[in-house]
């Protein structure tokens, strides 16, 4: 009875849009069905104390986790706050800032438009024959080597792109006071002035890490299908793999979606000047770097049992439909060296799985897809001081917490609500 009352209220929440926020309706699917109870009942009270000496340890408000297991959704559930001040507990559906595992998405885009014929990996991004190949870039280029990008070297992180003169997503103010703007840049502009830059190497010859290369790309995908990157992932990507509750997000807590998490500073972090060069000081989570301006590199906002039926439906088993190729799986998961990233995944190993990490002031998240079929993801809504190298220790306690209560999750599919 339980069970058809659930499927009832999903039905409903299927026909009738819940909100709008920013001028996009919103329908909450899975979000709005999975609830904290669902996994309070089944004896892991020993997982809770974990976690929450976890958050205690490292001074996290709230987080989430989901545990997925051959493409069935184990466990969802929500620790701690989503909002302090607001009295709102943390949510299975709860939406957080993904930071970098939205390369995962980004590069899942790519590898649809090339199933589709509209793009190959081998393509050059810049000049005449590239796919940004707009006058504004092409007379930009100061260096000939950016004319041998392709897009894989995008997706791998080998393109040449540097932060020898920092990072250009997240030195807003710096790019500014250089190039005396009065307005943060969009993103034609910041190309433009990048393309002024040297490489730091030859493209192919050798990676680093490029959230400027990930904004290309997402570039990339508004060119070649001639829509707005957030609108084009939706219906062609997220919706189609069940996730009906991701967007870009927005810089301000003013401007959250209404099952947006809050994000948290560590309590002697000071305020910094806003990106945008206003002379304000805000918190570092909120106007300190310009998120939305990430695009594909850094600014989704997801839910973890959205973010766990998006791989479910990235990684090739049958369970849940894919919404790519086995072909196109295989090569984003493809092993070929230790120091080589994968195709939007941080690493792709035979003995350790597939990772995507992802961390900005705010937030940290970590997917882990272990060789026998089992994930494990994790987001919190509070900043660490160790920063990115947080995502170890994130590794490290998922871990551990696999090896304590694996064999005691249900067999038991929650996308089926």
């Amino acid at each position: 009875m339980k069970k058809l009352l659930i499927l009832a209220a999903f039905a409903a929440i299927l026909l009738i849009p819940s909100c709008k926020n920013h001028g996009r309706t919103r329908i909450e699917g899975l979000n709005s069905v999975i609830t904290n109870e669902m996994s309070d009942s089944l004896g892991l009270e020993r997982l809770d104390r974990d976690m929450a000496r976890f958050m205690q340890q490292w001074w996290i408000r709230g987080l989430s986790l989901s545990v997925m297991r051959n493409d069935s959704l184990l466990y969802a559930k929500g620790y701690g706050w989503a909002d302090k001040e607001e009295g709102k507990p943390m949510s299975p559906g709860t939406i957080m800032r993904i930071a970098s595992v939205s390369k995962l998405l980004t590069a899942t885009g790519i590898m649809k438009l090339q199933e589709e014929g509209k793009l190959s990996l081998s393509n050059k991004v810049f000049g005449q024959d590239g796919i940004l190949c707009d006058t504004v870039y092409t007379r930009a280029i100061k260096e000939k080597a950016y004319l041998k990008i392709t897009v894989e070297q995008l997706l791998r992180h080998e393109s040449g792109l540097t932060v020898r003169n920092g990072d250009p997503m997240f030195t807003t103010r710096d790019i500014m006071s250089a190039n005396h703007l009065k307005e943060a840049p969009d993103h034609e502009t910041l190309v433009k002035l990048m393309l002024g830059r040297r490489l730091g190497y030859t493209p192919g010859d050798y990676s680093e890490y490029s959230n400027f290369g990930y904004l290309l790309l997402s570039m990339v995908i508004e060119k070649v299908t001639g829509m707005p990157y957030e609108e084009w992932m939706h219906e062609n990507v997220l919706e189609p793999a069940g996730c009906v509750d991701m967007h870009l997000a927005y810089n301000y807590y003013k401007e959250r979606y209404p099952n947006e998490s809050r994000y948290y500073m560590q309590d002697n972090d000071p305020p910094v000047p806003e990106f945008n060069n206003s002379g304000d000081s805000v918190a570092r989570c909120y106007g300190g770097n310009d998120i939305r301006a990430l695009s594909g590199a850094g600014a989704w906002v997801a839910s973890t049992p959205e973010l766990a039926r998006f791989v479910a439906s990235i990684d090739g088993r049958p369970q849940v439909p894919d919404i790519i190729s086995r072909k196109s799986v295989m090569a984003m998961t493809a092993f070929s060296d230790a120091h080589k990233f994968g195709l939007g995944w941080n690493t792709v190993d035979p003995d350790e799985g597939w990772q995507r990490t992802g961390s900005v002031s705010g937030t940290n998240a970590m997917v882990m897809y272990y060789p026998d079929g089992e994930c494990w993801i994790l987001v919190s809504n509070s900043h660490n001081w160790r920063g990115p190298r947080f995502s170890r220790t994130v590794k490290n306690f998922l871990d551990q917490c696999r090896q304590r209560y694996s064999a005691k999750l249900p067999s038991r599919d929650l996308f089926e609500y």
